[in-house]
């Protein structure tokens, strides 16, 4: 048992979903500032390499010779780099789609309705818990719903209409 509020462990983490954290928060001067300076160090980092990709995507050859470097990759990088990082990406968004689509049932399967973790009252004879639960008292059990009969909740209206309809055409006519 925790000892004081302050020791209590909530389930997740604002830096991991996974990792326990203390509650409340720790101080401002108790907390770590190494984010801060990895945060920067990526963000300095990626616009000088951003720039040093640009300079040699647009300067003369006699210009990075004068810098010092001897040797660097054919211009033609400069286009393939870019133009296959956005045809990978694209790639990527399909694949997973793709996937996304394969692993999806069909509307006739039961499948797309309910899973293996259904949880169905026991029949017990003529008792009928989804009607027990209805009581103005009653505090009702969990259970799923069989999807025949929210249908026959929500659309009763409909069913009685097309049943009478379809009746009436089955009737012959009279001369």
């Amino acid at each position: 048992m925790a000892e004081s509020p302050s020791e209590v462990l909530l389930d997740t983490s604002p830096r991991s979903p996974t990792a326990p954290y203390r509650w409340p928060p720790e101080p401002e001067d108790r907390r770590s500032r190494a984010p801060e300076f990895y945060g920067f160090v990526a963000w300095t980092s990626t616009y000088i390499l951003f720039v040093l990709y640009f300079l040699w995507a647009v300067l003369p050859d006699e210009w990075i010779v004068w810098c010092g470097v001897t040797w660097y990759p054919n211009r033609e990088w400069a286009l393939l780099i870019p133009a296959w990082s956005v045809i990978v990406v694209l790639l990527t968004y399909t694949t997973y789609f793709a996937l996304a689509l394969r692993d999806t049932p069909a509307f006739d399967e039961m499948c797309s309705v309910t899973d293996s973790r259904i949880a169905l009252p026991a029949k017990d004879g003529n008792y009928n818990p989804y009607f027990a639960s209805a009581k103005p008292d009653a505090i009702p059990e969990l259970y799923d719903i069989p999807i025949g009969m929210v249908n026959s909740v929500l659309y009763h209206e409909s069913f009685q209409r097309l049943q009478a309809e379809s009746h009436q055409r089955r009737k012959p006519a009279r001369l």
